[in-house]
């Protein structure tokens, strides 16, 4: 008889494992996702879009602030008659049609886009917010150009001004657009209501009027000191300068660069509004 073998502990069980063993579970893979648009083409495409919105609802309205400023300078020419006066009233009514549209109507735009759920459509974009504010704030500003150079046009005829100076409107409408742009979207994101949004931009255009606007030297010092944290004043100023017989073209770029450090400063409130307005 041929010998009895015994089994190796766990043989049949090990034998048996791999036919009762069921199929390996698949571990899911998360979709990579898309990258995040940059600042400089999601900031083309939101300045299109707003241009071409802009273009049938606000062109009335430009019209409406060339028509406020040339009228301005009107009724100012029955009461100055030439010289630093008669150029400063020039130039605050050119740079009024700036704060007319860049601070009163972004102003009322933000702060109607907040109130009616118009930010949830830009936080579900994969647009960066500083796209969003200088999109807006470019298309509204960029309807102001030709409004700015009609009002200055009529009023150097209207004063006697020189106009060899004009093409500083060139550097005077982006800087100063830009810092009155971000302080209306600034005040329209931070409004807690639409009404205060429009109570507060119809403020800031009648600041930029009465401190803009009238002449300096007739002015209270107060009322002067009050005049030089308006971001418009420095536009102002700038303009005003180049109708001189003899520009000073140093103080004009000094002017010029406060303008523009201020629409930073500006635009990154704005930017910094836009978040905190977005995430509530």
């Amino acid at each position: 008889m041929a010998p009895l073998t015994a089994a190796a502990p766990g043989a049949g069980t090990a034998a048996a494992g791999p036919a009762t063993a069921g199929p390996a579970t698949a571990v899911p893979v998360a979709a990579p996702l898309a990258p995040r648009a940059r600042v400089f083409p999601a900031l083309a495409a939101v300045y299109r879009a707003q241009l071409s919105r802009a273009r049938v609802a606000r062109v009335p309205l430009l019209f409406v602030a060339t028509f406020q400023s040339v009228g301005i300078m009107i009724l100012m020419r029955g009461v100055v008659d030439g010289g630093s006066e008669a150029r400063a009233v020039v130039a605050g009514s050119s740079v009024l049609v700036v704060a007319f549209v860049a601070l009163n109507l972004l102003a009322q735009y933000f702060g109607q886009l907040r109130a009616g759920g118009g930010l949830d459509h830009y936080a579900t974009l994969p647009v960066p917010p500083a796209s969003v504010v200088l999109g807006a704030a470019a298309a509204y500003a960029s309807f102001t150009l030709p409004g700015t150079l009609v009002t200055a046009v009529f009023g150097c005829v209207l004063f006697g001004l020189p106009m060899s100076g004009l093409w500083i409107l060139a550097a005077v409408v982006p800087l100063a657009g830009a810092a009155l742009a971000g302080l209306g979207a600034a005040l329209g994101l931070l409004a807690p209501r639409q009404e205060l949004a429009t109570l507060a931009g119809q403020l800031g255009m009648s600041a930029a009027l009465l401190l803009g606007v009238l002449p300096p030297e007739r002015m209270p010092e107060v009322i002067v000191w009050t005049r030089d944290l308006l971001p418009s004043t420095y536009g102002v100023e700038a303009f005003a300068r180049t109708f001189a017989p003899e520009p000073d073209w140093a103080a004009v770029a000094v002017d010029l660069g406060v303008c523009g450090a201020v629409g930073v400063l500006s635009l990154a409130v704005a930017t910094w509004a836009y978040r905190r307005a977005a995430v509530r």
